[in-house]
């Protein structure tokens, strides 16, 4: 089942009952003189186990303890915003999986080589993406790309990434007289950190799912970083998100603010379409199957990472 994504922008008091997220207004709660049958009427509530992501993107949201509680059981990333509206934080379960303790230790204890050897495949796997999306969205010719990614080395030592960034970037925006990527940086910027922050939840999620440890990656290394593996098996995922936002931008290029528009936009990012394996599934599955091919490669049971194509 496709879990919900769920954004709240404006103040809310979050509280659950019977397993159901139970969303108030304060606005209407706080008025004496609306009718309490208008008041009940008001009350939204949605099933825990349907909910896969919560983005808290306002100052003046209450949320209870059961609630945070029971999300967290159910295995859903919760997103905190702050003032500029940007994710700060998440929060995940400690325990993901009936057999974590045994993928952890696997998790630990994966060789260097075998870690170079999975960076490779997510580096090719990011490459070849990356080059699909601008044939298909800008028409750019891309012979240059798809050799860098057969050009790939264990760990990726040449650093075709950066290589192959510079050129996708320079070709990203046309519109954009030299766009630079950077979390900093002008619009569009703000709508590409605002999804990679959604994808990055969905990733830790699934990685969580899997029994694995968000922390610990295959490449990423900073000790200021709790989501290093999240972020590096994100990165073949990176361009369907690019793609989306592409996609945004040609229609409303007036993105300087986020605002709750773009935003809404921003969260069916969970849903979109990938082909994985040779199926078309929304992106919040595929990562499930990406999560859980990693911890077979742990263990010894797999090779290969199974990543999207495009």
């Amino acid at each position: 089942m496709i879990k919900r994504t769920l954004c709240f922008s404006n103040p809310a008091y979050l509280s659950v009952k019977n397993k159901q997220l139970v969303i108030k207004l304060p606005e209407v709660e706080n008025n004496d003189t609306l009718p309490e049958s208008f008041k009940q009427s008001a009350v939204t509530t949605i099933p825990i186990e349907d909910i896969g992501i919560v983005v808290l993107d306002n100052q003046r949201i209450t949320i209870t303890q059961s609630v945070l509680e029971q999300l967290i059981d159910n295995n859903c990333a919760v997103i905190t915003c702050n003032q500029s509206h940007l994710p700060i934080a998440m929060h995940l379960p400690l325990e993901g999986n009936t057999t974590q303790t045994e993928r952890m230790r696997y998790q630990i204890e994966a060789s260097l080589p075998l870690k170079k050897q999975l960076w490779q495949q997510t580096i090719v796997a990011k490459i070849q993406n990356q080059a699909a999306v601008l044939r298909q969205c800008r028409g750019v010719e891309v012979r240059n790309m798809l050799r860098w990614a057969t050009q790939v080395k264990s760990g990726d030592s040449d650093n075709m990434e950066a290589r192959a960034a510079v050129y996708y970037w320079q070709n990203a925006f046309p519109t954009i007289p030299d766009f630079v990527r950077s979390r900093e940086a002008a619009p569009p910027n703000n709508l590409l950190n605002y999804g990679y922050a959604i994808l990055r939840a969905i990733v830790a999620r699934g990685l969580v799912s899997s029994g694995l440890l968000p922390t610990l990656g295959i490449h990423h290394r900073n000790k200021y970083n709790a989501y290093c593996l999240a972020d590096d098996i994100m990165e073949p995922y990176r361009p369907y998100v690019d793609k989306y936002i592409f996609d945004i931008f040609d229609n409303k290029p007036d993105c300087s603010e986020l605002n709750n528009e773009l935003k809404s936009l921003l969260l069916q990012i969970p849903v979109l379409d990938v082909t994985i394996n040779s199926q078309r599934s929304p992106l919040m599955v595929a990562v499930s199957t990406t999560t859980a091919s990693l911890q077979k490669c742990y263990s010894g049971e797999a090779r290969k990472i199974i990543y999207p194509t495009m």
